[in-house]
């Protein structure tokens, strides 16, 4: 089969297209083949050398796939409702960026009805995120506030969704005004430009000086020292990225007096357990609103797999508004 190599670490240039096995599904698996794969920042860290491979896992970059079965663990698969030559996506530990790909049946779900493998190959590694650390750690309810950091990010553009889906009223930062104005468009209800306003008085302005209930922060860095600042009491704040560094200072009287949570996590390294179990709960609560609309995939640009260099690119440039996938 074909499948986009990493070469050497280093810049996009060292992904390159090559010949590898057909892998073979274990007891538990099945194997899809791939339409398309959504690409991720992870895959740019792993690229680079700053993302081992996780023991067991592919080499392969690839996080989320979309396809068709082909073969499997037909108990599993009987077990979860799949049959040969049902329609899938997939979140998967590496592997993805090939035709062929190796799933837990667990990680895997139906692509939602009115969706093309394009947009299903988009959903698994952004919606697994923040489903677990939105809704489940940080546990955002209706009525309650979130505020996210970078929000036209593939991440932040389904945070978006699902939050104010589920009730929440939702404050994002993005880059430029053009982003910000399309973090409104997907339903946000106030978006600040943090290159040209201070992000932690602008949520105070906001929120009439009451601060937001939870944070969905990609950056740390100096952000945490501010957005301390800027959470409400018993508000949560959960890191699930560091682009802005790993060391921080807190005002930690803050922490004491509000009664604060700081916590973060990284999805590549759960459980087949932890990861089959937000499968079910994105299937019981969100995969609906995607079928009825009220969610929709955000895709950015699509390439040919052979193209994997220009799609990270395009990733690493940070002009992106959602997702970035890659067709076979």
């Amino acid at each position: 089969m074909n499948a986009v190599e990493i070469t050497s670490f280093g810049a996009p240039d060292v992904l390159r297209l090559g010949s590898r096995p057909v892998p073979v599904p274990g007891k538990g698996e099945l194997l899809i083949r791939v339409s398309a794969s959504g690409i991720n920042r992870p895959d740019v860290l792993q690229r680079s050398g700053h993302y081992p491979v996780p023991p067991g896992a592919s080499d392969i970059p690839g996080l989320e796939v979309a396809g068709v079965i082909v073969e499997g663990d037909v108990s599993a698969m009987a077990a979860a409702g799949f049959n040969i030559g049902d329609r899938v996506c997939a979140l998967v530990s590496g592997g993805g960026y090939a035709e062929l790909c190796v799933a837990p049946v667990g990680q895997c779900l139906p692509i939602p009805s009115g969706l093309s493998d394009i947009e299903a190959a988009s959903l698994p590694e952004t919606f697994f995120t923040v489903w677990s650390n939105v809704f489940e750690r940080a546990r955002l309810l209706s009525g309650e506030t979130l505020l996210i950091q970078g929000g036209s990010s593939g991440i932040g553009v389904t945070a978006i969704q699902i939050a104010k889906a589920l009730g929440a009223t939702v404050l994002v930062t993005a880059g430029s005004d053009e982003k910000c104005a399309a973090c409104l468009t997907l339903g946000a209800d106030h978006a600040i430009n943090y290159k040209t306003t201070d992000f932690a008085e602008e949520v105070k302005k906001r929120t009439n000086g009451q601060g937001v209930n939870v944070i969905l922060d990609m950056v740390a860095g100096s952000y945490v020292v501010r957005e301390v600042e800027c959470l409400a009491e018993d508000g949560r704040l959960v890191i699930i990225a560091v682009q802005g560094g790993i060391k921080a200072e807190i005002n930690a009287g803050l922490v004491l007096r509000k009664r604060l949570t700081i916590t973060g996590s990284t999805l590549r390294p759960r459980s087949l357990e932890f990861k089959s179990a937000v499968a079910k709960a994105l299937k019981e609560k969100v995969w609906p609103l995607i079928s009825s609309g009220a969610i929709r995939p955000v895709i950015h640009s699509t390439f040919a797999a052979g193209d994997a260099a220009k799609a990270h690119v395009l990733m690493e440039s940070n002009q992106h508004i959602g997702k970035i996938v890659l067709t076979w």
